[in-house]
């Protein structure tokens, strides 16, 4: 686990996480990280889900893969033996069904909701961006997530379910600044799959913006079958079609997180 560090700053880490299922982390984490590619903005997508969509959307086939993101986790590799190359201009974490055992194998590890942190630390200054997509729930996985990073996105549908479940994250975030990683915060929500049309949108959508003030991205992702073709092609829908409503919605919403961030000011496309 231990890596000869760059000189450099480390890389701003952030976890894509909600713990409610099909939200759109995964959409929203490969097409963010194509987008800041696109940008020159040098990114490291992790995949945290053995389920591996995160993988399989950026053009990486989870089946072939030599090793992966559980094979860092556990030790038995460096990270940059895992790292692969993905068409859509990023690097990629990947992962496979292995990782489901991960779970298990971490709990007698030591430093076991550190792993993932100690892994990229060992990077140093090789990316300034990395994108970590995380398990709809707050597993060991999610936890390693979690400590590895500075701040959270967290994408959201506009419906009254997603409200209740945005509650039980935030506090959870607050568990773990509390207790595991004091740097970690939000640093915004985005709503996505959003649909104007809908009255309760439009409402859902004004409380978080009341509530949450400037922590709500600009950016509305809006619902759009392009998106959701993508990975059926194993492309992020940025490349897939960069016209589409979705992908020109994921490219505005890049530039907001770059101008957020101040990474326009040290940009390497190198």
């Amino acid at each position: 686990m231990s890596g000869q560090a760059s000189a450099g700053p480390l890389a701003q880490v952030f976890v894509v996480a909600n713990q409610k299922g099909g939200v759109g982390k995964t959409t929203t984490t490969v097409n963010l990280a194509a987008a800041l590619a696109k940008q020159g903005v040098r990114t490291l997508l992790v995949d945290l889900d053995p389920q591996g969509n995160a993988t399989m959307g950026s053009g990486v086939d989870k089946s072939g893969l030599g090793q992966s993101v559980y094979d860092v986790l556990v030790g038995l590799v460096e990270v940059g033996q895992a790292i692969v190359g993905s068409p859509a201009g990023y690097d990629v974490l990947p992962a496979n069904r292995d990782l489901a055992g991960a779970e298990v194998e971490l709990v007698d590890l030591e430093s076991r909701e550190h792993r993932l942190a100690q892994a990229l630390a060992s990077l140093g200054d090789r990316y300034q961006m990395v994108l970590v997509d995380c398990p709809p729930s707050l597993s060991m996985l999610t936890l390693n997530g979690l400590c590895a990073a500075n701040g959270v996105i967290i994408p959201m549908q506009c419906e009254y379910f997603a409200l209740e479940g945005l509650s039980d994250l935030v506090n959870s975030i607050k568990r773990v600044h509390a207790g595991l990683n004091k740097r970690l915060q939000i640093i915004g929500l985005l709503r996505v799959m959003f649909d104007p049309r809908m009255t309760l949108s439009q409402q859902v959508s004004e409380q978080l913006e009341r509530h949450f003030g400037r922590q709500v991205f600009q950016t509305v992702i809006p619902r759009n079958v392009r998106l959701a073709e993508a990975p059926s092609h194993g492309l992020p829908g940025v490349l897939y079609d960069p016209s589409s409503r979705g992908s020109v919605a994921y490219l505005n919403f890049a530039q907001e997180l770059i101008d957020r961030l101040g990474l326009d000011q040290q940009k390497v496309t190198t």
